[in-house]
């Protein structure tokens, strides 16, 4: 089976991210009124005074059907159940391993939230120190995250290269329902998950297509709200393409 095929479940996941019709995408401020009456509802990042929604961050408004909300602009990954993320094994302990994942916390993979067999006597035959995997947020609290493994596609990432960007970047590199990432796919031929935590994964048969594909990424990253940037994107990733 291929990787592709086997991160179905995991690009439907960051999907999840960017999904949906948006009403309007506007740079706002805090303390900016974002919408008013009863027909809207405050999401994360907005605050209702009376009949107005105001902008609690500096970020992206935007309204889904009725739910308003703010994208935040800059900031540290802020962990939450079910985000997809990668991450890098940074211990051991008798039972599972502490993964870097860029949060305010390392997160812990247990033994129990892995799929198949575990070698209890000896974990490394599984993951060992600064392997990198693809995993799920299975809960937060106030100073733990739990990861899962336990669905299809989630597992050890192997060759490719890592590109980090902004955790905040992460919808616009995606794209509506993946049209973005997918995009650059498509054009270099790579395997790519982008992991909610800021973490990009790139895997092609030449180190060439995996140079383009960050470039690509990258410059999503820098003008994420650049006009026509879709368009942008793809011409350079056509005039670029390796033959």
């Amino acid at each position: 089976m291929t990787l592709k095929k086997e991160t179905e479940d995991i690009e439907t996941s960051e999907k999840e991210i960017d999904s949906g019709e948006c009403e309007s995408r506007t740079i706002v401020t805090p303390g900016e009124v974002v919408a008013e009456g009863n027909d809207f509802l405050p999401g994360e990042g907005t605050r209702r005074e009376g009949k107005e929604i105001l902008a609690q961050k500096f970020g992206l408004l935007e309204k889904n059907n009725k739910l308003v909300k703010i994208i935040p602009l800059s900031g540290a990954y802020v962990s939450r159940p079910g985000n997809v993320i990668i991450g890098r094994v940074v211990d051991i302990t008798f039972n599972g391993w502490l993964i870097d994942i860029l949060s305010t916390h390392e997160a812990f993979l247990s033994i129990m939230e892995c799929y198949g067999y575990v070698n209890k006597r000896d974990l490394t035959e599984l993951y060992d120190f600064n392997d990198l995997i693809v995993a799920k947020i299975k809960s937060v609290k106030a100073r733990s995250i739990d990861l899962s493994m336990k669905e299809r596609g989630f597992k050890k990432l192997e060759g490719g290269m890592l590109v980090r960007i902004n955790s905040t970047r992460v919808p616009r590199v995606i794209g509506k329902a993946g049209s973005m990432v997918g995009m650059i796919k498509d054009e270099t031929g790579c395997n790519i998950i982008v992991g909610q935590n800021g973490l990009v994964w790139i895997n092609g048969s030449k180190v060439e297509n995996e140079l383009l594909a960050k470039k690509a990424i990258e410059m999503i990253v820098e003008k994420p709200f650049q006009e026509g940037l879709t368009e942008k994107v793809k011409e350079f990733l056509s005039k670029n393409k390796i033959k």
